[in-house]
Order: structure tokens, then sequence, then C-alpha cells
């Protein structure tokens, strides 16, 4: 493997900072992502659940900000839960969208990752050929070892360039239809929340109901 590596050029040295920096990112987002940790089950139940009680105070909503990203977008309607409507979701939908932002962190880097890859590979390539027709020029092509050392380098960066990209490009894809699925799910759990606060408000005001 070290000496393929060696084989493959200057070109090699890039192509291996882009599969590490791949691989970390791949990991953090596999962590990052977690359905458990970004969209905890039953979150609005329980909301629901400290407003039935008379419990839902300063202290819970600070809490449930710091339990979640979807924490986070409910505890921003709840801040102003006292106001109409449309104020709760127009306070949702602002950190929404910051949330949103958050979670798409890094992946711009992986589907980067995914273009050059096969650039460098590409340009290893091109550098291979241009030592092989320059040996050529110098030597003719009688002893075809001596063409082995530009064949090798265009092969192989080629190869490493490709390797990196496919996965790269592969995770990128999956992170985010990964991202958009969560962004439904934190949409639908929001606007559930308005609902059933929007109802509690109505059935506890009986000048509503008549």
């Amino acid at each position: 493997m070290l000496e393929l590596f060696k084989a493959g050029g200057v070109l090699m040295w890039p192509i291996l900072l882009c599969s590490i920096i791949a691989v970390a990112i791949i990991a953090e987002r596999f962590w990052s992502l977690r359905k458990s940790r970004i969209t905890p089950v039953d979150l609005v139940r329980k909301v629901w659940q400290w407003e039935k009680d008379g419990t839902l105070d300063h202290a819970r909503i600070k809490f449930l900000r710091n339990t979640s990203p979807l924490g986070r977008i409910l505890a921003a309607g709840l801040v102003n839960r006292k106001h109409h409507r449309d104020v709760m979701k127009e306070s949702i939908e602002e950190v929404g969208r910051h949330v949103a932002h958050e979670l798409d962190r890094f992946l711009n880097t992986l589907g980067t990752i995914a273009a050059i890859s096969p650039l460098l590979g590409l340009l290893g390539t091109v550098i291979g050929m241009i030592k092989v027709f320059a040996v050529i020029t110098s030597h003719g092509v009688g002893d075809p070892s001596i063409l082995a050392d530009g064949i090798s380098t265009a092969l192989i960066t080629t190869a490493a360039g490709l390797s990196v990209a496919i996965p790269a490009l592969m995770f990128y894809r999956y992170f985010r239809g990964r991202v958009n699925d969560l962004v439904v799910t934190m949409e639908q759990e929001a606007m559930k929340m308005i609902e059933v606060m929007h109802g509690l408000r109505e059935r506890d005001n009986p000048a509503e109901n008549n």
C-alpha cells in the first residue's frame, strides 16, 4: 500500500487529506444526526402535560431549549405562547431556519470533497501522461519499462481519487436526505404543538367558546 502511495506521486497527499476529512465528517454526522438526539419521542406530549398541569414555567422552557434541536424550536414558540398563534408560528419558523442550517454543518465540505477528489485524480492522470510523453520524446517506445513510472502515476491517482469521491458522494446524499427528513419531522411536531397550545387556550377561555 505504501509503495502504491509513493508511486502515485505528490497528488496522493491532497487525496489522502480529503479522505481523512471525509471520514471525520461522516463519523461526526452519524453521531450528531441521530434521530433520538434531534427529535426526541413524545416531546410535544410532555409539553402539553406541563401546560395542562400548570407547571410550564421559565425553568421548564429553558430545560426544553437545552435538550435537543426540536426542544429549541418548541421553546421558541412557548416563549410567545401568550401571544397570537401567528406570533408563535413566526418565532418557531425563525429558530427553525437556524436549526436547519446547523444540521447542514460540514455537508458542503463533504460535497466539495466528493467533487474535487476525482478532479485531483484526473490531474494526476494528466501529469502521468505528460511524463509518459516526455519519456517517449527522449527515449522512444522501445523499452516499456521506461514508461511504467508515468503510467502508474496516471492510474493510481485516478483510482485513489475515485475511491475517495464515490463514498463521499454516497454519504453526502444520505446525510442530505436525513437532514430533510429531520426538518420535516420538526416542522410537523412544531405545528402539532401550536395546535395543542392554541386548543388549550380556547378551551380554558369560556368567552371564546361562547
